[in-house]
């Protein structure tokens, strides 16, 4: 059974479309929840699941505390999942090709530190981009810099709305995300 950790900052719609795909599955599950953020709307939507959760600071994540924790619930893989504090090198060191996130833009553009969320999606829209979707990639020591895996497109007719973006892009995060890292689980099997 490989154990998935899932690290987020904010609402957790993506943390908790990841636990309803896995939540039956027969190899993979989702053992924890970990967030920097006491705030966060991802811990109030993981109560109705089977999930541990961990709250830790940026200083635990830094100095590679989190990782003793991780170990305790015999964590295989990472997904970052609107997570928005930078991996330091000795979690990525221990997790090697271990590490995924999910990018609403198809990198490189828009990417890099700040960009996440709407930030992203007005930079599309003030680009005039024609497209946009998302980019799953492994976890490097830079901001969206690592290996691509995987991108969807979807097209954007003029003068849609910052709104309208953030939807469409939204909806391939919902219908990819977990399909992919089901895949990258297999393939490392």
């Amino acid at each position: 059974m490989k154990k998935i950790a899932i690290f987020a900052s904010g609402n957790g719609s993506n943390a908790e479309n990841i636990i309803r795909y896995f939540e039956h599955h027969k190899s993979v599950h989702v053992s924890v929840v970990a967030t920097n953020n006491s705030n966060a709307k991802v811990l109030k939507r993981v109560k109705k699941y089977k999930v541990n959760t961990i709250l830790f600071t940026r200083q635990e994540l830094v100095n590679g505390q989190i990782l003793t924790r991780l170990n305790e619930h015999g964590i295989d893989f990472i997904v970052l999942a609107g997570f928005l504090l930078k991996i330091p090198q000795i979690i990525i060191t221990q997790y090697l090709n271990k590490i995924i996130n999910i990018h609403p833009s198809l990198l490189p553009l828009h990417g890099g530190k700040g960009m996440y969320g709407n930030y992203v999606h007005q930079k599309v829209h003030a680009s005039k981009d024609t497209e946009s979707g998302i980019t799953i990639h492994f976890v490097n020591e830079k901001y969206d810099d690592g290996n691509i895996i995987f991108q969807a497109k979807c097209t954007l007719e003029p003068h849609l709305s910052v709104k309208k973006i953030a939807q469409k892009v939204h909806n391939l995060e919902m219908k990819f995300y977990p399909k992919i890292i089901e895949s990258i689980l297999y393939e490392s099997d």
